[in-house]
């Protein structure tokens, strides 16, 4: 029983930065993984992250992955925050708007920060899944069109089984 108490307080305290982040608006990966396979459907999104026989990890693998790519977003928007943040011609290019102004939204702007790392990195995840989905539909369109050929071309596991997913993952790479 205290073993079971210790193992739930764990979890949870691991949860609350999960919590927090959906919270604020900044996606988790979790929520983007749900939007890819209902976008992409369950048989390509399966494809595309399942990596065991019957592609059942599929959603963990694609939680892992998003999660990261998620991560950098993160630290990314922080970067373009802070320099947009410190422009000293920030307000001549945003409508005379000054940062806080621009990107606050409570009476004074003290939230600005937090709002401006928000919207970029949500910006980044809604791209990301834009090409994902796109480079599913086109990778569609060319297994349709000869299968086996596109086993071949893609296929690098001993059953070319992996083609689908390596296919959108070449085909995502050159979309951005």
């Amino acid at each position: 029983m205290r073993q079971t108490l210790i193992v739930l307080t764990a979890a949870m305290a691991l949860a609350l930065p999960a919590t927090a982040l959906a919270a604020d608006g900044i996606p988790n990966a979790s929520q983007t993984c749900k939007t890819l396979r209902t976008s992409m459907g369950t048989g390509p999104f399966e494809g595309a992250y399942g990596t065991n026989a019957n592609k059942s990890n599929a959603f963990g693998k694609c939680v892992s992955k998003m999660s990261s790519a998620q991560s950098a977003d993160l630290k990314g928007s922080n970067t373009k925050c802070k320099t947009e943040q410190a422009d000293a011609n920030f307000a001549a290019t945003h409508g005379g708007k000054t940062f806080e102004q621009f990107y606050g939204t409570n009476k004074n702007g003290n939230n600005a920060f937090g709002k401006c790392v928000s919207a970029k990195a949500t910006e980044a995840d809604q791209a990301r899944t834009k090409t994902i989905v796109n480079a599913s539909k086109t990778c569609k369109a060319e297994r349709k069109s000869n299968p086996d050929a596109f086993k071949q071309k893609y296929g690098t596991n001993k059953n070319k089984s992996n083609a689908f997913g390596k296919c959108v993952s070449a085909q995502a790479k050159a979309q951005s």
